[in-house]
């Protein structure tokens, strides 16, 4: 109603209050008194200047006090929102890198072309090596230098696009992240099945043909005990014939062990035979063996057999891809990290057995590589080999001295001081351990069938085969032997000379480690023919008897040969008794007996079980060895 007055009372009328305006002499209007009229209108031109002002700069000061508090709050918001879609790219970003590298690497394809034997190929493969080393150095420095950490998705789908070759490459990698394979495929499940069924299912249906007697024993012996044992699980009876009796007086502790220990040992028998190893495979054998493996992971023993028959399966290159499909490169990756030497080493031959890309040697039964058990750049410029003598074995012949408390040993205890020890003094140098069976006495025969196979003649030629696989020959050579295993190593040398194949073990052969040998016979010997009648002595120790014919024999042709050759020599004597029992104390090797004649001899006060278990890294016996091993090989350490 104050609209139509504003834009005429502006000009007109002076700025007065509405009493001046009250004071001041105006026209009456009709139907209005004067004075009313002049305050109404004064008062209406007063509000109408003053009221939308007043209400402007309220309104502005509720504004700034909104934007005072909420500013701030909003700002930080779109901050956020900002920052949680940067992350978030970033994140998709790296994964989507991780899946097209993977994808990229698929869609590469090399065609090979056949090079003119003029150099080229060395020259070639030089290159290529020396573009690996630079790509794996890149990738190191990289990883130092931006420290991005994978989480278990990015292992899961780097795992899931590894080839064999490169799972096989990350297996035999040092500190190398399990997450990086995958997990074992679930084992098919068998309704009302066991493991000793499946077993003795799997020993059933591989051929009898191309396999010799002790072959065949441990089969019939394995199917028997297992007959046995389901017999006395339903109620049934069985013969106490043969091996029945010991048997069924251990069924109160862990038959069903007992029995898959037998069906093992004769699986690892038969994993030796190449067309054996094809009917393992075709009949669901990897998987049984898998869910053996993580049923007894508490038996050592078991496991050991386990690893050992996927080694002499991983000898196949056809078979290698089964292998990694049914998950066994994860296991044995995982089982290469074991603190307990003899399972790393079973695994770490397996491994090698299946690298084919760096690896050119195959380890056969009863070969282990001690150093180095993964993949390194450390060219190797020579090998040392220990073969081990009476009632030893690969690793434990070569532990330090056991203490008098060995509840109480340091922490610096070794169970195999070629491995500890001597790879740490020797980087360079490619170190293996023999291991073949050798009894007392035929009570205790493991194969009692066949005695040939126990002799040193077929010993020597067995082993000098397998060595010879391992590439031992191709480098130079040192030899280190304990009791039975020297003259071992005398018989594969003569042999080696006169096969031309062979020859080069004995040209690369620059000395030999005697420890307690006995060159001329031992005691032990005599004193099982004197008690043959109570220890049936085995046809290993008939051969060990004093001023044998054929150990005179062994003994002139090898130090001709040495002399020839002008191989370096070392031996070690023992000068104390060794108890055998609770009841027989000999000694075992004579010093007449261990000295050949040839070299340093140094007697030392140990008994013949510790002639060889250095007592310290800093002991003499340790100091005194490694020395010869330096001395033998000084030319290649120069180079």
């Amino acid at each position: 109603m104050f609209a139509p007055l504003w834009p005429h009372r502006v000009t007109l009328l002076p700025f007065a209050s509405c009493e001046e305006a009250a004071e001041r002499p105006q026209e009456p209007r009709a139907g209005f008194p004067m004075s009313l009229t002049a305050r109404w209108l004064c008062c209406s031109r007063a509000l109408a200047w003053v009221g939308p002002a007043a209400k402007g700069r309220s309104r502005w000061r509720r504004i700034r006090k909104i934007g005072k508090y909420a500013g701030p709050v909003i700002m930080g918001s779109c901050i956020f929102i900002t920052y949680e879609i940067l992350a978030l790219g970033e994140s998709v970003t790296l994964d989507t890198q991780a899946v097209e590298q993977e994808k990229l690497k698929s869609y590469i394809y090399v065609y090979t072309i056949p090079l003119e034997p003029q150099g080229l190929e060395g020259i070639t493969n030089k290159a290529r090596k020396e573009l690996h080393r630079a790509v794996k150095r890149l990738v190191q420095v990289t990883a130092e230098m931006f420290s991005w950490p994978l989480d278990d998705y990015q292992y899961r789908t780097l795992a899931q696009a590894c080839d064999q070759k490169s799972s096989i490459g990350l297996a035999r990698s040092q500190d190398v992240d399990l997450r990086f394979f995958l997990r074992p495929p679930l084992p098919k499940v068998i309704e009302n099945s066991c493991i000793e069924d499946e077993l003795r299912y799997l020993l059933a249906s591989l051929p009898q043909s191309e396999v010799d007697q002790c072959v065949q024993y441990f089969t019939s012996l394995a199917l028997r005990e297992s007959n046995q044992s389901l017999s006395a699980q339903r109620g049934g009876l069985w013969c106490f014939g043969g091996n029945g009796l010991p048997y069924a007086q251990s069924l109160s502790s862990v038959p069903s062990e007992k029995v898959e220990s037998f069906c093992l040992q004769a699986l690892a028998k038969h994993s030796k035979v190449p067309s054996h190893c094809d009917q393992i495979v075709m009949n669901g054998g990897l998987q049984l063996l898998q869910k053996i493996y993580q049923l007894r992971h508490d038996s050592q023993k078991i496991q050991r057999n386990i690893i050992r028959t996927i080694g002499n399966l991983a000898l196949h290159e056809h078979l290698h891809s089964a292998i990694a499909q049914s998950g066994w490169i994860g296991i044995l990756a995982e089982a290469m990290k074991s603190p307990h030497v003899i399972q790393a080493s079973h695994a770490a031959r397996a491994l090698a057995n299946l690298d084919r890309d760096t690896v050119k040697e195959k380890y056969e039964d009863g070969v282990y590589i001690l150093h180095p058990q993964y993949r390194t750049s450390q060219p190797i410029k020579a090998d040392v080999l220990f073969i081990h003598g009476l009632l030893g074995a690969a690793f434990k012949t070569w532990r330090q001295k056991d203490h008098s408390n060995m509840e109480d040993k340091d922490t610096n205890y070794t169970e195999c001081w070629p491995k500890t020890w001597l790879a740490a003094d020797c980087p360079s140098l490619r170190i293996l351990s023999v291991e073949y069976d050798s009894n007392l006495s035929d009570w205790r025969s493991k194969c009692p069938v066949e005695d040939e196979r126990k002799s040193l003649a077929y010993r020597g030629r067995e082993l000098l085969t397998k060595l010879k696989a391992a590439g031992v020959g191709d480098r130079p050579v040192v030899w280190i032997a304990h009791s039975m295993g020297g003259l071992l190593v005398k018989k594969m040398l003569l042999d080696a000379s006169e096969d031309p194949e062979m020859r080069s073990v004995v040209q690369n052969t620059q000395g030999i480690v005697f420890y307690s040998v006995p060159h001329s016979g031992s005691r032990l010997a005599e004193y099982s023919v004197s008690a043959r009648f109570l220890l049936f002595p085995s046809v290993e120790v008939k051969e060990l008897s004093k001023d044998s014919p054929a150990l005179r024999e062994l003994n002139n042709n090898f130090t001709k040969l040495v002399r020839e050759h002008e191989v370096n020599i070392l031996s070690f004597g023992e000068m104390l008794p060794t108890y055998i029992g609770s009841m027989i104390k000999l000694h075992v090797v004579p010093p007449n007996s261990a000295d050949l004649g040839i070299g340093d001899f140094i007697p030392l006060d140990v008994n013949h079980l510790n002639i060889c278990k250095p007592g310290s890294r800093d002991s003499f016996l340790y100091q005194r060895s490694l020395k010869f091993i330096k001395d033998a090989l000084a030319k290649e350490f120069k180079g």
